[in-house]
């Protein structure tokens, strides 16, 4: 039965993806081992240590189909290594001297780790594809609603207006630039490993710069400069990318769940009937599938700091480390693809609620402006003094909730340079969202 709830019957699909999830199972990890064997036999041909007919059958062999899996895990147990019995059974299974043959001048490591980037290079086309629609999702979030006022807040607090095409173009220009991050990592991350022993290719030292070329063309990966046994820093650079882009996620969600808030209410994760927010409170429309990206951001992010750890290495081999890949590379591959595709669609199927917005937008009683009547009343005595006779009113209209319009006109300071008809002018949010529709613009047009 399941142990961990990517693979939970109950769960799973709270905690990843079915497409990312068959990508890291242990039959196509198996059948990713048997690959390196099939395609080192096919380039040991091309330089004459292997018989054609001796590849051709470790190839016709090298299906994860025809392995007993039961027996590779008590060769596991009893050897207390992870390869060996899987090629034996390799072995065992080819007809005639074919089996001789399996496994020439490499090492268990270079099985492993080109397994691995195995599995990496099925799991890109599925970050990317989904990459693709967050970006199409955000775009669309964001010139739909270019013009749309709200509060801009920070540290919690309502701050100045801003419109919820700029909040989403935002998003939309960090989803943008994790597309980049992933497509420059790719050529770096999608490389074989050959390198024997120690990575010297001693074994096969005449014909190893060949044979290494030959197998990664064989397996559509790009060839090492040299052994990366001990440097560990491609699959460093691919993990922290994709914790990034689990990060994102959690930020989106977490955003969201702000907004839902009762006292916000200006927009909502996607809602249809029969989805409960509560087994006891039949009113609650919770921000659950939120929650559950927000999970998956704090549960991914320790791997970046897992996959910097696995670069410390001893000497030139060091499992240590090594394993650790096994661990941590699929659970942070599996849980960003499902956090992705839940924010794909709570993007997709986000509730906006523009009146609430607007609502919002009133309820400092004319507060959120000051910056703006703050900068007008200094074109006539200076910035700082006008900041200190704003200060003075501001707090004034905060702590007695009496309108910051009527004070502000009360205040001789003010009112001296500045008539009624402009202070009312001035506290209209909708007139102060800056560049905001700008920024919108721009981050679209380079979508």
């Amino acid at each position: 039965m399941p142990a961990h709830v990517t693979d939970s019957i109950f769960f799973k699909d709270l905690f990843g993806s079915e497409a990312m999830r068959a990508v890291f199972d242990d039959l196509n990890l198996l059948q990713k081992w048997l690959d390196f064997e099939a395609a080192l036999a096919r380039a040991e041909v091309k330089v004459g240590i292997v018989p054609a007919e001796a590849a051709a059958e470790i190839t016709r062999q090298a299906k994860a189909k025809y392995m007993d899996t039961d027996a590779i895990k008590q060769g596991v147990d009893k050897t207390v290594h992870p390869l060996v019995s899987v090629i034996w059974q390799l072995s065992n299974h080819c007809e005639g001297e074919a089996g001789r043959y399996v496994h020439w001048g490499a090492t268990t490591q270079d099985v492993m780790d080109t397994a691995i980037v195995l599995q990496i290079q099925e799991a890109f086309p599925l970050f990317e594809q989904t990459l693709d629609a967050l970006i199409q999702a955000a775009a669309k979030l964001a010139e739909t609603y270019r013009d749309t006022p709200m509060a801009g807040r920070t540290h919690g607090q309502q701050a100045l207006p801003i419109t919820f095409g700029f909040k989403a173009a935002v998003w939309l220009a960090e989803l943008k630039r994790h597309q980049a991050r992933l497509a420059e990592c790719k050529p770096r991350v999608l490389v074989g490993e050959f390198g024997g022993a120690v990575g010297t290719l001693a074994s096969v030292s005449d014909h190893g710069i060949e044979i290494n070329k030959y197998l990664c063309e064989e397996l559509q990966l790009g060839v090492p400069e040299i052994a990366w046994h001990t440097a560990r820093d491609n699959f460093a650079e691919f993990a922290t990318t994709v914790a990034m882009i689990c990060a994102t996620m959690g930020k989106i969600a977490h955003e969201v769940i702000d907004l839902q808030k009762t006292e916000f209410a200006e927009a909502e994760e996607p809602f249809e009937m029969g989805k409960v927010g509560s087994s006891t409170m039949p009113q609650k429309r919770n921000p659950m599938i939120c929650e559950a990206i927000l999970t998956l951001a704090r549960l991914t992010r320790r791997h970046a700091a897992t996959a910097v750890d696995a670069m410390l290495h001893e000497h030139e081999r060091d499992w240590s480390s090594f394993q650790m890949e096994w661990a941590y590379i699929p659970e942070l591959c599996v849980m960003t693809h499902g956090a992705m595709l839940m924010t794909q669609r709570v993007l997709e199927g986000l509730i906006v609620y523009p009146q609430n917005m607007m609502r919002n937008l009133q309820t400092t009683n004319g507060l959120l402006l000051a910056e703006r009547v703050m900068l007008a009343l200094g074109q006539h005595i200076g910035r700082q003094h006008a900041h200190d006779v704003i200060y003075e009113s501001a707090m004034e209209a905060f702590e007695t909730q009496r309108s910051f319009a009527e004070l502000l006109k009360q205040n001789p300071h003010v009112n001296e340079h500045l008539s009624p008809q402009t202070i009312d002018s001035l506290l209209d949010p909708v007139q102060y969202t800056g560049l905001a529709a700008l920024y919108v613009d721009r981050v679209l047009q380079k979508s």
